[in-house]
């Protein structure tokens, strides 16, 4: 598995939402308790996406066809225009109307809402429930709000999960939740091939036939107890040349990149699970639970039983 599936199947939440709005300017809704990842997707006319926790951010117009990835906000605004003011904030799953005098919003088919007029903005919008500290190394490959231009790739798929959303049949959720995550996964591509994206240095380096391959395999076996050798010799290269290579694409040397993504995968154990600290540490490839916890506490800051109860509290 590379490193992004990885990534994406260790972070994903299977309680992702998708809504489908089909209305007539002017609306505007703001969303006050922002989900970690949201994928909004304009099918026809025009919108905008705001941040509002960000007063310097300008509004973001999307064309039909337009991705929009929001992430790492509390609270932000779809609307119609930059110029429409919010008429509806939604907010612990409940809907408050601000405007009593805004359009009406009715059910028009499953999962679909507006008055579905002619001349109406047709807008998709998933949610997901992406937590811990994998779900934080994936989410930093975007700025909290990357927009992915219309294309061929993502057009069509965008209009199956439209008619899939206005849907209803067996099965339903799983479909609609594996075409968001090929929206999802299709729009990470086209964000991060960008050659204005700020992505991580380690998605650079998959590109890297070699050193793809190295970290794959970091990914598929952190559990393994990996030297520098053995991950030359997978890959095809001397010792030497493949630190050097790897250290130059990934910022940081083979072992030093494996140390931390095993105490992210350690992090979230910690407090996903009721596993003893020795058995994390034997899941990420410490056989000594002492010398697991010192490098744990050199990369959190604190013990492993200490973030354990920190961050479950919280």
């Amino acid at each position: 598995m590379d490193v992004l599936s990885d990534l994406l199947h260790r972070a994903r939440a299977t309680n992702a939402q998708i809504r489908q709005l089909i209305q007539r300017p002017p609306w505007a809704t703001t969303f006050a308790d922002a989900p970690p990842l949201t994928v909004v997707a304009t099918l026809g006319g025009r919108a905008s996406v705001r941040l509002d926790d960000d007063p310097g951010a300008a509004p973001v117009r999307l064309a039909a066809g337009d991705i929009a990835l929001v992430s790492g906000t509390a609270q932000y605004t779809i609307a119609d225009s930059p110029d429409t003011p919010p008429q509806m904030v939604v907010r612990d799953g409940r809907k408050h109307l601000i405007d009593a005098d805004a359009p009406a919003q009715q059910p028009l088919a499953p999962r679909t809402y507006g008055d579905g007029l002619p001349g109406a903005t047709t807008l998709l919008r998933g949610a997901y429930e992406i937590r811990g500290e994998v779900g934080e190394r994936l989410l930093r490959t975007l700025t909290p709000l990357a927009v992915v231009p219309a294309g061929p790739r993502t057009r069509a798929v965008l209009e199956l999960l439209a008619a899939e959303t206005a849907h209803e049949a067996p099965g339903q959720d799983a479909v609609l939740e594996r075409l968001l995550d090929l929206v999802l996964v299709l729009a990470l591509r086209e964000w991060c091939a960008r050659p204005d994206a700020r992505v991580p240095s380690w998605h650079r380096a998959l590109a890297a036939p070699a050193i793809g391959e190295a970290l794959r395999l970091l990914h598929e076996n952190p559990g393994h107890r990996w030297t520098v050798a053995e991950l030359a010799a997978k890959v095809g290269q001397s010792r030497a040349t493949f630190a050097a290579h790897f250290t130059a694409a990934v910022g940081e040397p083979p072992l030093g990149y494996l140390t931390g993504w095993r105490m992210t995968l350690a992090a979230d154990r910690l407090r996903d699970t009721d596993r003893t600290v020795a058995a994390v540490a034997r899941e990420v490839g410490y056989e000594d639970a002492f010398a697991f916890s010192t490098a744990f506490k050199r990369a959190r800051g604190a013990s492993p039983a200490h973030w354990r109860r920190a961050h479950r509290s919280a």
